[in-house]
């Protein structure tokens, strides 16, 4: 599998929608579609790999492909936009999460959805992300020093 196409994916109805590249035949493109919900494990959705079984031509196509398999499909009535205060950085996706007045992260590399933030709480969104970048660009010096 190459890398999720973090950038282009998209929330609907408290799924977030994220294409990648399946593979090629005859040089073009065959794109796939992974997902996370806002309920976690409690959706037997979460983290599915193209649940509906159909693969698209492009990313728009794939996107309507999921968004109509999980019309059909609602497993739960959605609280909002979970996935508003999503961002890309290096390829790896990060999305912001606020409960009363505490911030916190998921973050996925760009490979599989696995969830390898730090149990760590902020007093603001701002904080989490300079926090994150931090991480990230120490991280990245220190593999060059190497």
């Amino acid at each position: 599998m190459s890398r999720l196409i973090y950038e282009s994916s998209v929330s609907y109805k408290g799924y977030l929608i994220i294409p990648f590249v399946f593979g090629k035949a005859d040089g073009y493109e065959i794109y796939s579609y992974k997902l996370l919900s806002e309920i976690g494990h409690k959706s037997q959705f979460h983290k599915a790999e193209n649940p509906a079984g159909i693969y698209g031509s492009c990313v728009s196509n794939i996107i309507d492909i999921a968004k109509e398999h999980i019309t059909k499909n609602l497993e739960f009535v959605h609280r909002g936009d979970s996935f508003k205060s999503r961002y890309v950085y290096r390829n790896n996706l990060i999305i912001i999460f606020q409960e009363a007045d505490k911030y916190f992260y998921d973050h996925y590399p760009p490979e599989l959805l696995n969830n390898i933030a730090a149990p760590k709480l902020f007093k603001s969104e701002y904080e989490c992300l300079s926090w994150i970048k931090q991480g990230f660009d120490g991280r990245h010096i220190s593999q060059r020093a190497i």
